[in-house]
């Protein structure tokens, strides 16, 4: 009985591996920048699970922001085979059609990643994604999820304490309905790529920043020079897509498949909790003036907040009118921002 169990289990590994089809390595270009907080984490603990996970025979390869190719060419590589697959940031690609930018980033809606990861798991995020690039690359990308991993903190360097402070900054900010929320409070909103950011406010190109978490700030030197971080964040929660090239998708089976779905949801929920444990712990330094010297970090008041959110609400529904996949997707988040009583 005993010689029949490990037989039995053994065989069942090498049925499970052997689905997976030997040698499958996605390599994948992501939004973070090298040095990253996330990217260190991701690569550190959870590369290394799925190999184990799927026994050797489906590997992850997680390559910095523009290391392959440039951050807004991300799509046409995975469809074309030259990525595997994408981390990136769906508001990058606003500018193909406003629906990545409604899917990319509601600005000052959710409250905290967990409910915007929700939304695309169980309330059609990720139907809306999938339908918007199989019509701009049919058949060539499958999604296997998305959402924010953090709220974002903002730098600046100058101190923003209201929605009026927003008046006149020259501020980075991503293209779609981040850009037109700023624009709407009187920012000059400017797209540049996360790893030219730090450069871009050292130059004072740009005042401030809608950037990452305050843990990646942190990492990359964004709050050494811009010491006026606004934190808990105001805005944004930048939703970072995972899509495989279509072809590798199907061939790594329903075995292989479902080890990668499970492999994401877990990964990103982990690093959700550990980006926030991070943030709350290099916050508490600097508040008491054992992190990072000169750092004040603001609070806005729940009346600013709501006064941002009013703003942002009339973006929502302004860029959801821009396309057919656009309106299906701002319905879609009121729809479930209703569920979970964010909207009445």
């Amino acid at each position: 009985m005993k010689h029949y169990l490990v037989g039995a289990v053994a065989a069942a590994a090498i049925s499970v591996a052997g689905a997976a089809h030997a040698g499958t390595t996605i390599k994948l270009q992501t939004a973070n920048a090298a040095g990253s907080f996330s990217l260190n984490y991701l690569n550190t603990n959870w590369v290394p699970k799925l190999e184990a996970m799927t026994y050797g025979n489906i590997k992850i390869d997680i390559r910095p922001s523009k290391s392959v190719v440039p951050h807004r060419e991300t799509p046409q590589a995975v469809a074309a085979g030259i990525l595997q697959g994408d981390l990136n940031a769906v508001a990058y690609f606003a500018g193909r059609d406003p629906v990545f930018g409604i899917l990319g980033d509601l600005i000052a809606g959710y409250d905290t990643p967990a409910q915007k990861q929700m939304f695309f798991r169980f309330g059609g995020g990720n139907e809306v994604l999938q339908k918007a690039w199989d019509k701009h690359f049919p058949g060539k990308m499958h999604v296997v999820g998305a959402g924010p991993f953090a709220k974002e903190a903002f730098v600046s360097t100058t101190p923003i304490r209201t929605v009026a402070d927003f008046k006149g900054l020259k501020l980075r900010s991503p293209e779609g309905m981040a850009a037109e929320v700023f624009r709407r409070v009187g920012a000059a909103p400017t797209s540049i790529p996360f790893p030219e950011l730090y450069t871009a406010l050292e130059k004072k190109v740009v005042d401030a920043a809608d950037a990452s978490s305050y843990t990646n700030n942190t990492a990359l030197g964004f709050n050494k020079i811009a010491k006026y971080p606004l934190y808990p964040g105001i805005h944004s929660m930048a939703v970072l897509q995972f899509v495989i090239n279509k072809s590798v998708w199907d061939k790594i089976g329903p075995n292989g498949q479902a080890a990668l779905e499970t492999w994401y949801y877990a990964a990103w929920t982990d690093m959700t909790r550990a980006t926030d444990i991070q943030d709350r712990k290099l916050v508490a330094a600097d508040r008491a003036g054992t992190g990072t010297p000169g750092v004040q970090i603001i609070d806005w008041a729940q009346e600013e907040r709501d006064k941002l959110r009013e703003v942002a609400q009339g973006a929502w529904e302004d860029i959801g009118k821009q396309s057919p996949l656009a309106k299906e997707a701002y319905d879609a988040h009121v729809a479930f921002m209703k569920t979970l009583g964010l909207l009445k």
